[in-house]
Formats: C-alpha cells, structure tokens, sequence
C-alpha cells in the first residue's frame, strides 16, 4: 500500500488517474485537478479538497474519514460502497452526483443542494443536513436517525421506510413527501396529534 503523510498536492494536476490500495493522512489537494480520478479501496484521513475538482471521478469502496470539501466539484462523480465519516461540505457543486451503498455517519453537509439525487438506503446517521435542499430526493430505506434536519427542504421526497426521527419531522419541510403510515404516525404523534 502507497501512503503518504502530510504531502501538499495544491495546485496538482492528476486527472484521469487510477488509485488502488492508497492511503493519505492529513494530505492538502488544495485547488488540484482531480477530474476522472478512479480510487479503489484507498483511505482520506483529515485530507483537505478545498477548490478541488473531483468531477468525474469515481469512487468505490474508498474511505474519506473527517476530510474537509470546501467548494469542491463533485458534478457526474460517482460515489459507491464508500465511507464518508464526519467529513465536512461547504458549497460543494453535487449535481449531477451518483451516490450508493455510502455511510454519511457525522458528515457536515449543511445547506448542500442534492435536489433530484437518488440517495436510497445511504446512512446519514447524525449527519448535519441543515437547511439542505432535497426536494425530490429518493431517500427510501435511508438512515436519518439522529440527523440535524432544521429547515431542510424534503418537498415531493420519497422517504418510505426511512428512519427519521420525531425532530425531524417537526423541523423540517415536508410538504408532498412520500413516507409509508409508520412515518405518517410518527409525522402526527411529533406535531402532537392523538391517532386513534
């Protein structure tokens, strides 16, 4: 396994690369060009992408661990079997953006737009989606529970067999969301309705 500590790969062009194995700790991509990178089973730790392009990039079974994205470009990457535990998202472009089979346990993704994004099953266990726009979003079988979800836009979302938990419901915006009748129970029970 390649691995590399503490390298600054600011302003690096590395684009249309194949990485398999790799492992970066506390790296800085600063400004690099990364679009159409191909990573397999490598491991970000505490790396920063600041201003990085990761457009058409893919990404299966890699580990982005408490990494920091702060305007990356993600647009037609694909993201599948990873993890991106307790990394942080700061207008960051995603659409369009393919996302699979991924753990968001603790990621701070506040105010991201993924409207539209098919985000089935991925886990967002205590995840920051504050004021996020997912209107559209297909979030069947995704995992919410414990997610900050104040102001976040779920409109015309698909959240059947979600698990969302009673805050959630009550913070954010649901307005023509699709959720199956344990959700809708939950829905009333948290906005203090009597269900008999």
């Amino acid at each position: 396994m390649t691995i590399a500590v503490g390298e600054d790969f600011s302003d690096a062009v590395l684009t249309g690369q194949e990485w398999d194995g790799r492992s970066f700790e506390r790296c800085d991509f600063t400004d690099a060009d990364l679009r159409g990178l191909r990573t397999t089973s490598c491991v970000f730790t505490e790396c920063t992408f600041t201003g990085t392009d990761l457009g058409e990039s893919v990404h299966r079974a890699t580990a982005f661990r408490s990494c920091r994205f702060d305007r990356t470009v993600f647009q037609h990457s694909t993201v599948e079997g990873c993890t991106m535990l307790g990394s942080g998202f700061v207008d960051c472009r995603f659409r369009p953006f393919t996302v699979r089979e991924t753990d968001m346990t603790l990621a701070g993704m506040g105010r991201a737009d993924l409207r539209g994004t098919d985000l089935r099953g991925i886990r967002f266990r205590e995840a920051n989606l504050s004021e996020c726009d997912l209107r559209k979003c297909d979030l069947r079988e995704a995992d919410l529970s414990g997610a900050r979800l104040l102001g976040t836009r779920l409109e015309e979302a698909n959240l059947r067999g979600a698990r969302i938990e009673a805050d959630g419901l009550v913070q954010a915006v649901l307005r023509g969301a699709r959720v199956d009748s344990m959700t809708a129970l939950a829905f009333a029970a948290a906005h203090g309705l009597h269900v008999d």
